[in-house]
């Protein structure tokens, strides 16, 4: 599997947020990040989100952030609701955005091997054309690495 790559154009995807309203990431028009990550309310997601949320300000005033999992509009409310979140979650329960962008791979976690997300983030500029890319992340200190790019833009 082939994750997206700096030059490529957004994947022509439409997915719910955690409220139901459906997001375009072809018609978004202003420059964002897109980050997917394995699991709702699991530690490094938690921690993820969380570093997002606590740099919203700075992100928002450059342009707009979404997270992405597999996870249920339901399971995303609450996520977004406990932990504070003001940006939208979108639900790819079905894993057609995962599959477009390439982080539905082979991973091991605990001695054991199977398919899930990698953590990976997106950096598009306002045409949808890809300008970033962090694949596997690492997330301590990962949103000060997104946000020095979305300056940049």
């Amino acid at each position: 599997m082939t994750v997206l790559a700096v030059g490529d154009k957004v994947p022509s995807i439409s997915l719910p947020d955690q409220d139901g309203r459906v997001v375009d990431l072809a018609k978004v028009g202003k420059p964002f990040a897109v980050y997917f990550y394995p699991k709702d309310s699991t530690p490094g997601c938690t921690t993820e989100a969380c570093d997002f949320r606590d740099s919203f300000a700075r992100l928002s005033a450059k342009g707009l952030v979404y997270g992405i999992s597999k996870d249920s509009a339901k399971s995303h409310q609450k996520f977004r609701e406990k932990q504070s979140l003001p940006f939208d979650l979108l639900v790819d329960e079905d894993g057609k955005a995962c599959e477009a962008f390439g982080v539905w791979q082979m991973k091991k976690f605990m001695g054991r091997e199977g398919l899930g997300i990698v953590r990976s983030t997106f950096l598009f500029d306002a045409s949808g054309k890809v300008v970033k890319v962090w694949s596997p992340v690492k997330v301590k200190g990962h949103v000060d690495e997104v946000l020095e790019a979305l300056e940049a833009i």
